[in-house]
């Protein structure tokens, strides 16, 4: 019974990823009509599973539907960039806070290892590895987060972040040196054992840091 199900559950993961991956990518740029009938043919599957592919990714803030126009890739909006990182900045703080004494020494190490990836992807101008390892690095924090609630919080701020994070580095382009120097810090405070309100600070810091670089930028390129 289980391998009747599994040529279709394998065909509605393949359609949503790579759709998705276009998406994130920039191949398919806000507005992009994402058409089902075309892209049944490409990846040789009924209509079905593109339906419940496209249907995932408007969950997710991804895919929007428009009168007489279909699926369409969702607008790029700057202020809610500014909103959701607000909202993430208090509960990743938070979060952080709560994660400190869950960390292991060997949990710590690779916090380490990834920052120094980090800042190698940096001076290699590689924006898209250093965003990966980035999300990474705080994935592994919030993972030992013993509240669940403010976990599934945390993922769907991050599901909606996700439709626009593409545009980040591009229009904060001087974030990188100073984020690595600010999970460093970060590191530090939890490796020795500081007190929960110095962690929850940085932490919550450190993601306003990217709030004020993008209003910044906004100010520069984007005048009222």
């Amino acid at each position: 019974m289980s391998a009747a199900r599994t040529p279709s559950v394998t065909k509605q993961e393949r359609v949503y990823q790579a759709i998705r991956e276009r998406i994130l990518s920039g191949a398919y740029g806000p507005g992009y009509r994402v058409v089902i009938d075309a892209l049944a043919e490409e990846f040789a599957v009924s209509a079905l599973p593109v339906r419940e592919a496209i249907r995932r990714l408007e969950a997710e803030g991804l895919v929007i539907y428009r009168p007489n126009a279909g699926a369409q890739v969702a607008p790029a909006e700057p202020g809610v960039f500014d909103e959701e990182m607000t909202v993430l900045a208090v509960l990743e703080g938070f979060a952080s806070a709560l994660s400190a004494p869950h960390l292991t020494a060997r949990d710590i190490a690779e916090l380490r290892r990834i920052n120094d990836r980090m800042r190698a992807a940096m001076e290699q101008l590689d924006s898209l590895s250093f965003g990966r390892l980035n999300q990474e690095f705080h994935a592994l924090i919030n993972s030992r987060c013993p509240n669940e609630a403010l976990v599934d919080m945390l993922r769907d701020v991050a599901r909606r972040l996700d439709a626009i994070r593409r545009t980040v580095f591009v229009q904060i382009p001087y974030r990188g040196s100073a984020s690595v120097a600010e999970h460093g810090e970060l590191i530090d405070l939890i490796a020795d054992g500081a007190d929960a309100s110095k962690i929850e600070a940085l932490a919550r810091e450190h993601k306003m840091h990217t709030v004020q670089s993008f209003r910044a930028w906004r100010g520069e390129h984007q005048p009222d």
